[in-house]
């Protein structure tokens, strides 16, 4: 999976939103003179964190505790296995994530939705499309990882029990669970198969008339 550790108020290093690397972050106060008295005061709600990637070495604003500079999603990127009609609604809920977390979590649900045509099933009903899965033997950390952006993402475009509205936090670990089904459904089976078929034609055949003899 893609490594991402979002950028976080005093976290002491997280992806870099200039560069994208995960690099440890020094943390500076930012000062003011006062004329009056003649001394320097720390502005209080005011920091800096700088990169020590040697590539990078940029600074970010923060502002009381939020990033303000520079102006970039602190949502991961999506899997490079995301189907492309998956990853345009991710890529979208990534850029409204910091304005709107509601609005991310109801994006993020539409694509999941569309996921779940490219995992074989309906599309229509994302619950009845889980139980179907569950069917075929859906591993038990993905079904939750289904069900948990499933109903988020139900709730925050029917508001009901959970309010989203500002939930920063939760609305970025939804990113992640979609990259994580994306991951263990798309990008694992790919790379096993692929490794799998590499093998000599002597040992295919091999393997394809051991299983025969226990079927």
């Amino acid at each position: 999976m893609n490594l991402y550790i979002a950028p976080s108020f005093k976290l002491t290093a997280f992806s870099c939103p200039h560069c994208s690397a995960i690099a440890h972050q020094s943390w500076i106060d930012v000062y003011e003179y006062n004329e009056y008295s003649g001394n320097f005061g720390a502005i209080e709600c005011i920091w800096l964190s700088q990169c020590e990637n040697p590539n990078c070495g940029k600074r970010c604003i923060w502002i009381n505790e939020k990033l303000v500079y520079p102006g970039l999603s602190t949502a991961p990127f999506p899997e490079d296995d995301m189907p492309s009609d998956v990853k345009e609604d991710f890529l979208e809920a990534r850029e409204v994530v910091e304005t709107s977390p509601r609005s991310a979590a109801a994006l993020l649900r539409l694509a999941l939705q569309k996921l779940m045509k490219h995992l074989g099933q309906e599309g229509k009903d994302i619950n009845k499309d889980i139980g179907e899965l569950v069917k075929k033997g859906l591993p038990v950390k993905i079904k939750l990882a289904l069900d948990s952006l499933r109903v988020y993402g139900n709730e925050a475009v029917h508001p009901g029990e959970i309010d989203l509205k500002d939930d920063r936090e939760t609305a970025l670990k939804l990113f992640k669970l979609l990259n994580i089904i994306v991951h263990d459904m798309i990008t694992q089976p790919r790379e096993i198969e692929e490794l799998f078929y590499r093998l000599p034609q002597s040992k295919l055949e091999g393997i394809k008339n051991r299983d025969n003899k226990l079927s």
